[in-house]
C-alpha cells in the first residue's frame, strides 16, 4: 500500500513561484530509509499533472527489482494544485510561462533553496524523470548552480527540436486555445472524455485521475460567474503559456550533447512517432545530443503520451534504465 504526502514547497523571493509536490512511499518497503535507494522526481507534460503519474508509480512498486527510496511528483508552476498557490502572481507578467520557470522551481527544490519541505536531496540517490515538457524543464535544471548531482537523468518524449521540426508542433497551442474546458460534471466529462481522443486511448486509471484531479468545481478564478458544473483546475491559458516559450526547444537542444557529457541521460521515445516525426527525434540524438546519450528506447505501441496510455511499460522501462546506470551496482560475476 503506497503512502502520500502534500506538501507546498516555497523558495519565494529568490524563484518567484512556488511548487505543490506529493510525496510516495511504501512505508513497509526494506527500502524505506536505505540510502543506497533511489529517490525519483517526476516532472509532467504540459496540460496534466503531478497525481497523473501515480499508475506508473503504482507500477515501479509491483514490478520489483528497483531499490526505491520515495519517489516526488511535482506540477509545475502554473499546473495543478501549484496554478492554485500561484493564481494571484500568474495573474500579471506571466503572459509566457517558461520551462525553466518549472526547472527553477524544481531546482530550488532539490537545492533546499526553499521552505515546506524537510529532506536533504543531497544526500539522496535522485533520478530525475521528465515527460514532455517536464524532460525540458529538468534538462534545464543542470545549468542552474548550484549543481545538482543526479544518478541520471530520463527524458520521456521530450519536445526537443530543431528549428523546422518546431513549426510542425504549433497544432499544440492551437488545441489548447480550442478544447472544451467546462462540462456539466466530472461524471459528464469522463463519459464524454472516455468516446474522444486523446482521452480514449489513456489507462483509465490515468483517465479517471485526470478527471478527480484535472477538474475542479466553479466557479473559479478563471469563470467567476459561472457557479454549475466544473472546469479544469488548469486553465487553458495557462497550457497556451507553456506552449509559447520561444526558448525552451531551443536552449534544450543546444545543450543536451554537454550535459550528456555530465551524466548519463536516458532518452524515451514511444515507438509511434504521433507528435515528434522519426527525422527529428533523430536529429536530437546524433546530432544535438552528439551520440553521447547514455541510452535510446522505444516504447512499442506508445506515442507522445505514453506515460498516460501505457503507464505499465513506463515503469518497466524505468526499472531498466535507471538500473542500468547505478553506479553503485553490484558486478556480475
Amino acid at each position: 500500500m503506497l503512502s502520500t504526502q502534500a506538501y507546498t514547497f516555497d523558495p519565494r523571493p529568490d524563484v518567484p513561484l512556488a511548487l505543490a509536490v506529493n510525496r510516495y512511499w511504501q512505508a513497509d518497503s526494506p527500502h524505506a530509509n536505505d540510502p543506497e535507494a533511489f529517490t525519483l522526481v517526476l516532472a509532467h507534460a504540459t496540460g496534466f499533472s503531478k497525481e497523473l503519474w501515480e499508475p506508473v508509480i503504482e507500477d515501479l512498486y509491483a514490478a520489483g527489482g528497483l531499490k526505491i527510496r520515495d519517489i516526488w511528483a511535482v506540477d509545475a508552476p502554473n499546473h495543478g494544485d501549484s496554478y492554485i498557490v500561484n493564481h494571484a502572481e500568474l495573474s500579471w507578467g506571466y503572459p509566457v510561462v517558461r520551462w525553466e520557470d518549472y526547472g527553477r522551481s524544481i531546482h530550488a527544490m532539490i537545492a533546499g533553496l526553499g521552505s515546506g519541505i524537510d529532506v536533504d536531496f543531497s544526500k539522496r540517490r535522485v533520478v530525475a524523470i521528465g515527460h514532455s515538457m517536464g524532460a525540458g524543464a529538468f534538462l534545464l535544471t543542470t545549468t542552474l548552480q548550484p549543481r545538482l548531482r543526479y544518478e541520471s537523468l530520463i527524458l520521456i518524449e521530450p519536445m526537443i527540436l530543431n528549428q523546422e521540426g518546431l513549426g510542425g508542433v504549433t497544432f499544440l497551442a492551437k488545441g489548447a486555445v480550442n478544447r472544451r474546458d467546462i462540462w456539466a460534471s466530472k461524471e459528464e466529462a469522463y463519459t464524454l472524455m472516455k468516446a474522444r481522443k486523446p482521452w480514449k486511448f489513456f489507462d483509465d486509471r490515468v483517465l479517471k485521475l485526470y478527471i478527480t484531479h484535472g477538474l475542479t468545481s466553479l466557479p473559479t478564478a478563471e469563470y467567476p460567474d459561472k457557479t454549475e458544473g466544473v472546469t479544469l483546475k488548469t486553465p487553458r491559458r495557462q497550457e497556451v503559456a507553456c506552449f509559447s516559450d520561444p526558448n525552451a526547444a531551443p536552449r534544450s537542444y543546444n545543450i543536451i550533447g554537454q550535459m550528456a557529457q555530465r551524466l548519463p541521460i536516458h532518452m524515451v521515445y514511444g515507438g509511434v512517432d504521433d507528435y515528434i516525426p522519426l527525422k527529428y527525434q533523430k536529429d536530437v540524438t546524433d546530432n544535438a545530443a552528439q551520440g553521447r546519450l547514455a541510452s535510446i528506447t522505444r516504447i512499442p505501441g506508445a506515442g507522445h503520451l505514453a506515460v498516460q496510455t501505457h503507464p505499465t511499460a513506463v515503469a518497466h522501462t524505468l526499472v531498466d534504465l535507471i538500473n542500468k546506470s547505478d553506479s553503485k551496482a553490484k558486478p556480475k560475476l
